[in-house]
Formats: structure tokens, C-alpha cells, sequence
């Protein structure tokens, strides 16, 4: 029911300039939530600060043996 409601909404918004505007606006916003929710949970954006990253080459800082 929902997809019928869906494209009923979206056939009469596309008959106007104003909304086919609507349309891509909310096109875009719907793709930058789903980019958003299919973000890997070890991203750096999700991470806790203090935390190590799981990749064995990131830069960890100078090691202990390099101090003067």
C-alpha cells in the first residue's frame, strides 16, 4: 500500500517544475541518510577517541627507541 501511496504522490508532484524540484530535493536527502546509515561501524567519524584502529599500518607516533 505504501509503495502505491508512494507512486501516486511522487506522478502527481513530477507534473510541475516546483514539484520536480520537491522530488530531487528529496531524493538527495534520502541518499545522503542511507550513505550515512551504510557507514562501516570502524570509520573514523564512529570511533570513541582513545581508541586504536584496527589497520596494522595507521600511524601510531614515534615509537619508544626513537627518544633523544
Amino acid at each position: 500500500m505504501k509503495r502505491i501511496l508512494q507512486l501516486v504522490v511522487t506522478r502527481w508532484l513530477a507534473r510541475t517544475p516546483i514539484g520536480m524540484v520537491v522530488l530531487g530535493l528529496g531524493w538527495l536527502f534520502l541518499r545522503k541518510r542511507r550513505a550515512r546509515k551504510q557507514q562501516p561501524a570502524n570509520s573514523p567519524a564512529l570511533r570513541e577517541p582513545g581508541r586504536r584502529s584496527g589497520d596494522p599500518y595507521a600511524r601510531r607516533g614515534p615509537a619508544p627507541g626513537d627518544r633523544r
